[in-house]
């Protein structure tokens, strides 16, 4: 099959108009809105008739009960709980870094207290229906409770016998999440921002999804909250130089595409040779691969190989394109990282894969795509926590500071401003 070609080379200062950009169109658009709008209006019925037509399934209760995600911890095996715990401890470590938002400045009279308080209930999308992701469970829910978040509700499309498996429901125990729901695409975004009579609004909505939801989001944005990333379909693109291992790169490569359509993998290298190297060893990976249909409906409409003239337009490159991931899978790419302005995660080196990220390494593998990572940061605890401020002031302040406050509210003809302050001197 093989990686769309794209030779750069010479042409640095217009890489914006010669790459290949995302795009999408109004039919998406209206449709998105078209199931939004069932939802606002039928309520659970369209969540019931959208999981019908969308998923194939359908399904009477939507709500999970709340004993099953303990009973699913207890089914799975061994092994994949002890992953999960793991991964859960090295996710809350990170977000817990973020968290120290409060502090006060005095001067001249004035104190100002910074605080953060968290929303009181947060919404968490996670793909489902064929495939399974406990990871993002623990990615979504996890940073939320870390920032203090109350309530955690979780929308997950079912599968097709209507349930929601064993090891979704065990991530969602591990993380504290309190309500979970078998439904997903568009219309769980709508029924998050809207409520239904079974699901009850949120004040945000994280996580990734495919287009139409990633559009919903978009579309539900100020009636809830919903972080500046896009995270829409994967994303990788891998620097390769001449000793890049073509397995290792190919295998990367393919990583993200499996996920399914409308992802973008991008091979970006100055060695003609390792980009054939690497290219051919892709095929290889692809026909072996139990998700071969998924792997080549990507690459057709996503996959590129872009012949550079160094490692420095290379990253030029990656900085146009502002891919979710970008691997430097070259001897020292620490050297390489202060060019590095658009990326959502940055993997350094060949023995760091994007995998490693997307489950324990710690910091969310809930990322920025469709260049939003120009942008937008990878999910963290401050996409739910608000940062307020409160202002005191004494005598010395009205004194000191008050004649400015005059002089300015009267320069832009706000007397009661300027009047706030002189009755207090």
């Amino acid at each position: 099959m093989g990686l769309v070609r794209l030779d750069v080379r010479g042409r640095a200062d217009r890489l914006e108009s010669v790459l290949p950009r995302p795009v999408s169109g109004a039919r998406l658009t209206e449709a998105v809105s078209g199931i939004l709008a069932e939802v606002r209006r039928d309520g659970d019925d369209a969540l019931r008739a959208c999981t019908a037509r969308f998923d194939g399934v359908e399904i009477d209760e939507i709500a999970v009960g709340s004993g099953e995600c303990k009973e699913a911890l207890g089914r799975i095996p061994d092994e994949l709980g002890a992953a999960l715990r793991t991964a859960h401890r090295r996710i809350a470590e990170y977000h817990a870094l973020d968290v120290e938002d409060e502090g006060d400045l005095v001067s001249e009279g004035v104190r100002v207290t910074r605080f953060a308080r968290p929303v009181a209930r947060a919404g968490c999308y996670v793909p489902g229906g064929l495939a399974r992701y406990p990871s993002t469970v623990l990615m979504c829910a996890t940073p939320a409770r870390v920032a203090g978040v109350g309530e955690v509700a979780l929308c997950v499309p079912p599968g097709p016998d209507g349930r929601i498996d064993d090891a979704t429901l065990a991530a969602a125990a591990i993380a504290g999440v309190g309500e979970v729901y078998r439904v997903g695409g568009a219309q769980a975004v709508g029924a998050m921002a809207y409520g239904t009579e079974t699901i009850r609004p949120v004040d945000v909505i994280i996580g990734p999804g495919n287009r139409y939801v990633a559009e919903a989001m978009r579309q539900v944005s100020g009636v809830v909250g919903i972080p500046s990333a896009y995270a829409g379909p994967s994303e990788v693109l891998v620097v390769a130089g001449p000793e890049t291992p073509a397995e290792f790169a190919a295998i990367d490569l393919a990583v993200q595409a499996e996920h399914g359509p409308d992802g973008l993998s991008w091979l970006v290298t100055w060695s003609a040779d390792k980009l054939e190297e690497i290219d051919a060893e892709l095929d290889r990976v692809v026909a072996a691969s139990p998700r071969r249909e998924a792997l080549e409906a990507t690459l057709a409409s996503g996959g590129y190989a872009c012949l550079v003239e160094g490692p420095e337009e290379a990253i030029a490159v990656a900085n146009v394109v502002a891919p979710e991931h970008l691997e430097l899978m070259i001897d020292d790419a620490r050297r390489l990282l202060p060019l590095v302005r658009s990326a959502g995660a940055v993997c350094l080196g060949c023995l760091t894969p994007a995998a490693l990220g997307d489950y324990l390494a710690g910091p969310n593998h809930v990322l920025p795509t469709n260049r939003s990572a120009r942008f937008a940061s990878a999910l963290s605890t401050r996409d739910f926590r608000r940062h307020l401020h409160a202002i005191e002031a004494d005598r010395e302040a009205i004194e000191r500071l008050g004649p400015h406050v005059v002089t300015l509210a009267t320069t832009e003809g706000l007397a009661a401003h300027a009047r706030s302050i002189e009755v207090r001197r």
